[in-house]
């Protein structure tokens, strides 16, 4: 798709370059820029008008109309008015800081190749696919965590209250209590102390997190960590090269050099083990190694995906490949997230019924014994 802007009269260039400054509250919201569910409507919307045949600058306008949010509204102003003076949309959306080096590149290399509405109808998808990825891990985690969080709510309950009216009445005795007992009413009597001690400690990792999350041997260990984990590290591994396999795909059918695609790819996914594997990658394919090949010293990626593109090369279709490659992922991804949601959920009432049931037995079985001294 070819488009020219240059017959646009700029009537108030001087007013545009000399924009004044936005108030603290709409600088704080333009920093967000758009969330991912805004993204997909903005890249649908616009795709739609422009292979619908409208003007450029009138589809932005049109855009522009269409955001309920001030801060929507101001950002893709300040993109119209870029382009009108003569920049192109890339150019726009590099300079406005709000989108990432694979949208705004995505976008240049829909207006080299005269694809833009293809290419944003793909990102469209992309953040789509995203999205629902997002809610799908949502849903899932929403249950168990509410759960958790009814769990410390009987549990504080329990070792609060019910545990030392028990102890009180144990004391009174004097005889000797079972071991499981004892342990049941220390943690009664240092639970407040336990609990600041735990919170101190997920403080400490946070703080830590941050702190270290740049570091190439924290990420080694982070993501070493996250993959060994049953059932979630499957379950994040196959969501990275999901966004792996949908990217190339997007790039691929833009007529985006591979080496090219690798390295906005890597950009954009912040996994450790695809980012260090991807800088290699890049390396074997510029001394002539086959893509396939150089994906297979690496143990992230699987034999399925190796496989298929080692057939993808020989048939020159890489880019039809990764998108069937990143529908089958995807929907094995949704398989999975659904399977560990149905696991989770018996696993988690199980886990309640221990918890209460270890108390319960720890504060009765002692009193069976003080059932029989008064009844002696």
């Amino acid at each position: 798709m070819g488009i020219n802007i240059s017959s646009y009269k700029i009537k108030e260039r001087e007013a545009v370059q000399k924009k004044e400054p936005n108030s603290g509250f709409l600088k704080i919201e333009l920093n967000k820029g758009f969330s991912d569910k805004n993204r997909v409507e903005f890249y649908k919307e616009f795709a739609t008008l422009l292979i619908s045949g409208v003007d450029f600058r009138q589809a932005l306008e049109i855009l522009k109309e269409g955001q309920k949010k001030k801060v929507h509204q101001e950002l893709i102003g300040d993109i119209t008015r870029a382009v009108v003076l003569g920049r192109s949309l890339y150019e726009a959306l590099k300079d406005s800081g709000k989108f990432t080096a694979y949208e705004y590149f995505s976008v240049k290399i829909g207006e080299e190749t005269r694809k833009l509405g293809e290419v944003l109808a793909e990102l469209s998808q992309y953040f789509d696919r995203k999205v629902k990825m997002k809610r799908q891990i949502i849903s899932v985690l929403t249950y168990p965590a509410f759960v958790l969080v009814l769990t410390f709510g009987v549990l504080y309950f329990m070792l609060r209250f019910v545990v030392p009216m028990f102890a009180t009445v144990f004391r009174q005795f004097g005889k000797e209590l079972p071991e499981l007992t004892k342990k049941v009413i220390f943690l009664s009597e240092n639970f407040s102390a336990i609990t600041y001690g735990f919170l101190g400690f997920f403080a400490i990792l946070i703080g830590a997190h941050y702190v270290l999350r740049n570091k190439e041997n924290y990420k080694i260990k982070q993501a070493w960590v996250l993959l060994k984990t049953p059932f979630i590290g499957k379950l994040i591994k196959k969501i990275y090269i999901t966004r792996f396999c949908q990217s190339l795909s997007l790039l691929l059918s833009a007529k985006t050099p591979l080496i090219t695609s690798l390295d906005l790819v890597q950009k954009m996914i912040s996994f450790y083990p695809l980012e260090s594997s991807l800088k290699q990658v890049q390396k074997d394919i510029s001394k002539g190694v086959l893509f396939s090949e150089a994906l297979s010293k690496h143990t992230i990626y699987d034999f399925k995906l190796v496989s298929m593109v080692k057939v993808a090369e020989q048939i020159n279709k890489l880019d039809e490949m990764f998108e069937r490659l990143a529908q089958q992922y995807d929907e094995e991804t949704q398989h999975q997230t659904k399977m560990i949601g149905v696991v989770m959920e018996p696993l988690i009432i199980v886990i309640i019924g221990l918890i209460v049931g270890v108390v319960l037995i720890a504060m009765y079985s002692p009193m069976f014994d003080l059932s029989k001294i008064i009844q002696k």
